[in-house]
């Protein structure tokens, strides 16, 4: 079943039918830094294999964050975004805490993410650098390295 929040006129779902794919696919390869030219195909399996919350305006996707967990553990938050238009409003912080609250994501040991520059908004609901950064390692393809450096 799925989850949803409200505030005003937003909604924040993790209704899979009402992720608006192409949407997201246009904002992550035309406007974000981590994937940029990322295939349609590849956006649509990542969504697929993921809890998605989506932020809508009405009927309009007008952002997400992307969860991938084993709902015991680990979760790893990617894909986080907030149209230009809608910034400003505390839309991405309430994101997050709607991504905190859902009821398949209590108590897991280990909540990872990646930032270049919204390090304040992941700060203001509870994540902070890694502990232990020498304990940490990752292995990059050698194509998506290069688009994203």
């Amino acid at each position: 079943m799925a989850e949803e929040w409200r505030r005003g006129e937003f909604l924040v779902s993790t209704d899979p039918a009402s992720i608006d794919v192409e949407a997201v696919h246009r904002w992550l390869s035309e406007e974000s830094y981590w994937v940029p030219g990322i295939p349609l195909d590849v956006v649509r399996r990542g969504v697929e294999s993921s809890l998605n919350f989506g932020l809508y305006d009405g009927e309009r996707q007008v952002g997400l964050a992307r969860i991938i967990s084993d709902y015991a553990t680990f979760a790893y938050v990617c894909d986080v975004f907030v149209l230009e238009a809608y910034r400003g409003r505390g839309l991405g912080v309430w994101l997050m805490e709607c991504v905190a609250q859902h009821p398949h994501l209590q108590g897991l040991r280990r909540w990872m993410l990646g930032t270049r520059d919204a390090h304040t908004l992941y700060e203001k609901t509870g994540f902070a650098p890694v502990a232990a950064p020498d304990r940490w390692m990752e292995k990059l393809d050698a194509g998506w390295a290069a688009k994203t450096s």
